[in-house]
């Protein structure tokens, strides 16, 4: 899908944020525009102020971001593509600081908790902020060289920061996966990888809905690479599940699975058929 000039692309943040550097990678020439809140995000598309939404749904140390199952049905966009960003922290300062002059170190609670032995080895104590990128912002309009912050290097170059120390986070494989989404659906592209669909579903209050649900899948050789259930309106008994499948509803094994799934369930929504990204191999 081609984005017209001077387009937009909405994501939750202030600018320098993990999900800004997700919009840089897979949009490099188009606008961000940084929003409060998820939801901000997606009535930005909605209402024609952004072209697109970059919305995080799950990290590889983490599990899913909260609340975003819940709020891609309701939004009335499609998935049209997903990236992947290599979560690497970085430790941040003011512009000539070293690092044995920093006593403080200020991010998201989650990035604290990834850089525990780094943090230990040096002697810096952790500061909870409200996020990564506004921290970053905080410790260059504060002015104290004993004040860093944890965040990306997109955030540094924009807070005109040092990075003092790369990738200091713990484990080497923290990944976040984000959704891009459109007001149009974009089923036509197939990958080079493969394809990925994703939809939500209820199933019928029946003895073992789900299993017989499943079992097109199983019987049609279809991958199914999530199923994640949650509750809906504060019922313990309407549960939905979100899934993503390998394959497009076009082929015959994923239309079959498909048809089965429709048997058993009270709602069906395809969220989105797109190309399936070469950082999930």
């Amino acid at each position: 899908m081609t984005a017209p000039k001077n387009a937009r692309i909405a994501f939750q943040g202030e600018l320098g944020a993990y999900s800004h550097e997700a919009c840089r990678t897979a949009r490099p020439d188009m606008t961000p525009v940084p929003c409060a809140t998820f939801e901000d995000a997606i009535d930005a598309v909605r209402q024609g102020d952004a072209e697109l939404a970059m919305l995080p749904v799950e990290n590889s140390t983490y599990g899913r971001v909260a609340d975003i199952h819940s709020l891609l049905p309701k939004s009335g966009l499609h998935i049209i593509e997903e990236a992947f960003v290599r979560v690497h922290i970085n430790l941040l300062a003011l512009p000539g600081t070293t690092i044995d002059r920093v006593k403080t170190a200020k991010s998201h609670t989650v990035l604290l908790g990834q850089c525990k032995e780094f943090l230990a080895a040096h002697g810096i104590r952790r500061v909870t902020g409200a996020d990564t990128a506004g921290s970053a912002r905080e410790v260059a309009a504060a002015g104290d060289a004993t004040m860093a912050a944890l965040a990306s290097e997109l955030a540094g170059e924009i807070y005109g920061l040092d990075v003092l120390a790369r990738h200091i986070e713990d484990e080497g494989n923290n990944t976040t996966r984000f959704l891009l989404m459109s007001p149009q659906a974009d089923h036509a592209p197939r990958g080079s990888h493969g394809m990925i669909t994703t939809f939500v579903f209820e199933v019928r209050n029946i003895p073992a809905a789900l299993y017989k649900a499943m079992g097109g899948f199983a019987t049609n050789g279809i991958n199914m690479t999530k199923l994640e259930s949650y509750m809906v309106g504060g019922s313990f008994t309407a549960t939905q599940f979100y899934a993503d499948i390998e394959g497009h509803p076009d082929d015959p094994g994923v239309r079959r699975a498909l048809e089965e799934l429709d048997y058993f369930t009270n709602m069906l929504e395809i969220l989105g058929v797109y190309p399936a990204h070469p950082g999930r191999n």
